[in-house]
Parts: structure tokens; sequence; C-alpha cells
């Protein structure tokens, strides 16, 4: 005979507390989501639209100029392949040298380790500052070179302390023991253990650096004076002032139209940019999820 599940039955009040919960992520949901179609909606509607205020919901008189405007530009395909580059190669070079830093910390027998994370902890805390940055990048012979754009900001602490909190909890010490009984070096036993179990926190801290070098470019502005080497974000950047900036001689109707396109652009731009992200970040949420749980108490 089939055996008969029985579900248990919610009380009223149980419903009604779900119910509220429901509708209280349906009106966060609302809030998040508005802002992202807004600003998309605006980006393929007509410059008079955007500026006038019409565009709520869907886009108005559709349009693609703001589109036409960006990729026109000689340097966008150029911006896209160094944004690229600086993002692949930053976050591999900034992975590597965090789990090369966090894991020895994360080991008892590393000696004078608590004075290592005391240094690694106060560089969070307090910066030489932007001059003595600079001095320090230009003295090393980096400036207009794509490595002030990987080095300088190659390791923040916030990864190494996440990832040291990740071997701690996850690499026992008798899975060392066991490791070196059976004759595995250290660079071995990292390389074949340690990394396979820690795709998790691989994950986090690569989206971390990733999403931060895509965006970065601030220290494009100061070290990089070649254009060829400018990251998209840069170029974006010079494209929105391009647009922005009015002469006394022009007339009203030019002033206006600029304007209109300036605001226009503003919505193109941000979604051109950060459209690259919105597309990886789905492949990596479900270990960004589990990374994010390190550390938490497990019944």
């Amino acid at each position: 005979m089939p055996v008969r599940r029985k579900r248990i039955r919610e009380s009223i009040g149980d419903r009604l507390l779900l119910a509220a919960i429901y509708t209280l992520l349906a009106l966060v949901l609302l809030v998040v989501l508005y802002p992202l179609i807004y600003i998309v909606s605006s980006s393929f509607s007509s410059p008079q639209a955007v500026a006038s205020g019409r565009v709520v919901l869907w886009p108005v008189e559709f349009s693609l100029r703001g589109y036409q405007v960006i990729f026109t530009n000689p340097q966008i395909l150029t911006g896209y392949l160094n944004s690229l580059f600086y993002t692949v190669a930053g976050t591999a070079l900034s992975v590597t040298l965090t789990i090369m830093l966090a894991y020895p910390l994360s080991r008892g027998t590393l000696f004078g380790r608590n004075t290592i994370m005391f240094l690694v902890t106060f560089t969070m805390l307090f910066s030489g500052g932007l001059i003595p940055t600079y001095m320090v990048v230009r003295s090393l012979g980096l400036i207009d070179t794509r490595w002030a754009m990987l080095l300088p900001q190659a390791v923040a602490v916030w990864q190494v302390i996440i990832a040291r909190t990740f071997f701690q909890t996850t690499i026992p010490e008798e899975l060392i023991e066991a490791s070196q009984l059976d004759g595995c070096s250290d660079l071995q036993f990292l390389w074949s253990v340690v990394l396979p179990l820690s795709r998790p926190i691989i994950a986090v801290i690569a989206l971390m650096y990733a999403v931060f070098q895509w965006n970065a470019y601030f220290d494009a502005l100061i070290y990089l004076k070649s254009a060829e080497l400018f990251p998209l974000q840069l170029v974006l950047r010079g494209i929105l002032i391009l647009n922005t900036t009015t002469s006394g001689s022009m007339e009203a109707s030019a002033m206006i139209e600029r304007q209109q396109m300036a605001d226009l652009l503003k919505y193109a731009l941000i979604v051109v940019a950060s459209l690259p992200v919105l597309l990886v970040y789905p492949f990596v949420q479900r270990y960004f999820v589990k990374g994010m749980l390190i550390g938490a108490i497990k019944g």
C-alpha cells in the first residue's frame, strides 16, 4: 500500500507572517529593480524624452542615438580590450598574491604570523596617502605602463582576511599532518589539496577583484598618459565630459541639444560599463553566496 504523506497544516498566524514576508520582499525587489529598468529604458529613448522626464518605465520615442555616439568613438574598442586585459590579468595576479599571503597566515606554525597580520591590517586603517603612493609608483618606473594598473592595488586587506579565515576553518591541521606523512611538500599540498577545496573562496575573491578592476579609473587617471592604455571607464568619462562642456559662442538651441545628449549618454554609459559584470555574476553567484557564509555558526 502506498504511504500517505501527511502535510503539516500551517496556522493562520504562519500564513499571515509568510504573506507579510513575501510582500516585503516584493517591495524590496521593486525598489532595487526599478532603477535598473529606468536606466535601460532611458538609454533606449530619445534625448528629448530623457531631458523632459517623460521616461517612467518603458522607452519613449525609441532611439539608439546614445549607443551610436558611444560606439562610433574609435577609442571604445581599445578601452574595452584594455579593461578586459586589466581585469583578467589583475584578477589573476591579485588572487595569486592573496592566496600566497593568506594561506601561510592561517597556519599556526608560521613564526611571527600575528605580527605580520597586524602589519597587514594596519595598512587597511592607515595608508601613506596619494602623493607618497604616486612617488613610489614613479620611482619604480611604472608611470604610463600597464603595470601601474596592476601592481599598486594588487592585494586588498579585506580579501586577505576572508581567505585567511576560510583556510583556518576549512583546512584542518590533521590533513596537513597526513600529507606530510605521505611525503607531500608544502607547495604540493597547497596545489593539490588546498586549492581544490578552496574553489568557493577563490570565486568570491576573484569576483571582488574583477569588479574592482573593471570599474577602476582613478589609478588610470593618475598614472596613465597614453590614450591607447586607457581603460573603458576613462574613455567613457572622456566621452561624457566632451558632450557636457559647452562653449560661450554656441547658440542656445545647440547648447540645449548638447545638454540633452549628455543626459542620454549618462544612462547609455552606465549600461555599457555594467553589462559585462552583470553577465558574469550569475555564473559565480552560488560560489559567492557560499563564500560569504564563512565563519557562520553551523548547527
